[in-house]
């Protein structure tokens, strides 16, 4: 067996290891290797590097030392015959808690959403009491999805789609995009593989097309920046992930000739101002689109996300789309809350969930669902708060709110207050008065009329999204009978 070199996972770490952090980390390492020593992968290599690979993901997800030593220990309790008992002895409570929910997230096996109901109980569970042992999954299933070749048809099938209709959505909420997009596009060749051949193709050729034309784009860019004294500047491009792409095409027919952001110009600076002076530029050389300018830095979205998105016609029939941000912004795009949310005011890593703006879903998730007896409402309400796609509206105040598509003016008063909720008597979208009932769309602009004689009917039911503006009308519903009675 070919010793794994922990160099790897320290060079891939946010902050440089301390001496403390790396004797950990090697520990783990050592005590992995042992607990795995006669174990084989389906593809016939040592067990011991489909933790070290996990691990690393970790370390490049920005983690903390103690969860990259979970990522390593992960199945040692179950696969390596080890006791539970003695990864507490030898590394403390907080890593074999982690290693005990790993263990028994791993337990679940994935049979549709219909049938998954009890184990996504109990994974949000483990979320809500230490969101790292979800990141330690996230990684555990990259791997596993990295490597699906080995193993039986059948298998591949099961594991491509839990991974597309579970782990990827829950990245997405969490706001770790990279992994998300990785997860998907590892999965996609198993899951849908006709599919996958189709679009591989049309990105090949339609990419490297995409591509040129940035690269045009790219180079008058560069030349103004230096030409202004910017020499602090990062400017590369990204093609789409293949999954997403999928999703696209599905919605335009598969013609690929419909999609104008497969590609992206990517430009990283050192400050905000930076980021606005990058936009002058960017809109001096080239004609801007009409309606596709998106400050994502004066108005972050609810999950941290920052960015200016603007996209332009290069002049040659083409339009090419520039994201401009600073390199804290970017590693949060990469990462989401995950960079961060691990480590308190003063750098030292924390587990649980605070009541932060960005993680609060979850709470509000586990809360609703202690309540709820059926399966079917609990799906329900899963797959809107959690599976379901986004959108973003601004209050008067420009504030943001994170509601699911489709939602209508009733679910955006309950996300602002209880009391606005339940005395809604119409709502004002873009400045034109509109019925409590019209889907919101991207962006909107929504005031709330309120009066004390308003109050939340039964008929509000059907056309509410969000879990807890279904709940606040039931609960007031339920009062009402109560009274009545």
């Amino acid at each position: 067996m070919v010793p794994m070199d922990v160099k790897e996972i320290y060079d891939l770490m946010k902050k440089t290891p301390t001496e403390a952090d790396k004797k950990l980390i090697k520990k783990a390492l050592d005590f992995a290797t042992e607990a795995h020593k006669t174990q084989k992968r389906f593809s016939g290599e040592s067990y011991i590097v489909h933790p070290f690979e996990v691990a690393k993901i970790l370390a490049d997800m920005r983690t903390d030392p103690e969860t990259i030593a979970a990522g390593l220990l992960h199945d040692t309790y179950e696969d390596g015959h080890v006791s539970l008992e003695d990864v507490e002895k030898n590394f403390g409570k907080d890593i074999a808690f982690m290693v005990d929910g790993v263990t028994k997230l791993g337990k679940l096996r994935y049979q549709g959403l219909e049938r998954h109901v009890e184990s996504l109980r109990k994974l949000f569970i483990a979320m809500a009491k230490d969101i790292r042992v979800i990141l330690i999954r996230l990684a555990d299933r990259l791997h596993n999805v990295r490597t699906l070749e080995h193993v039986r048809p059948d298998k591949q099938k099961r594991i491509a789609l839990e991974t597309l209709e579970i782990y990827a959505p829950l990245a997405n909420r969490l706001g770790v995009w990279k992994i998300k997009g990785l997860l998907e596009d590892a999965a996609f060749p198993y899951a849908y593989p006709e599919d996958y051949k189709k679009v591989t193709a049309l990105r090949k050729t339609k990419g490297k097309e995409t591509i040129k034309k940035l690269e045009k784009v790219y180079r008058s860019l560069s030349k103004e920046a230096a030409n202004q004294g910017m020499t602090n500047i990062q400017i590369d491009y990204r093609i789409k992930y293949l999954y997403s792409l999928y999703l696209k095409l599905k919605l335009k027919d598969m013609d690929i000739d419909k999609i104008y952001d497969i590609s992206a110009l990517r430009v990283i600076v050192p400050t905000i101002g930076d980021c606005y002076k990058v936009l002058g530029m960017v809109h001096s050389l080239w004609t801007p689109v009409p309606d596709r300018l998106k400050d994502y830095i004066a108005t972050p979205k609810p999950n941290g996300y920052q960015s200016i998105h603007t996209a332009i016609f290069t002049g040659d029939g083409n339009v090419a789309e520039i994201q401009i941000r600073t390199e804290e912004m970017h590693r949060e795009a990469q990462y989401g809350v995950t960079s961060h949310i691990l480590y308190d005011e003063h750098g030292k890593a924390r587990s649980k969930l605070k009541s932060d703006k960005k993680t609060s879903w979850i709470r509000e998730l586990l809360d609703w669902h202690k309540k709820i007896d059926s399966h079917e409402e609990f799906l329900d309400s899963l797959k809107t708060d959690l599976f379901q796609d986004r959108i973003f509206v601004f209050t008067p105040k420009g504030d943001v709110i994170e509601l699911p598509k489709g939602a209508s003016p009733i679910d955006f008063a309950y996300a602002i207050h209880t009391d606005i909720g339940d005395h809604a008597s119409g709502a004002m979208i873009n400045g034109k008065f509109s019925s409590l009932d019209t889907p919101l769309k991207n962006n909107d602009l929504v005031l709330i009329e309120v009066k004390k004689n308003s109050k939340p009917s039964n008929k509000w039911l059907g056309f509410t999204k969000t879990t807890f503006a279904r709940k606040q009308i039931k609960n007031f519903l339920a009062e009402g009978k109560k009274i009545k009675n």
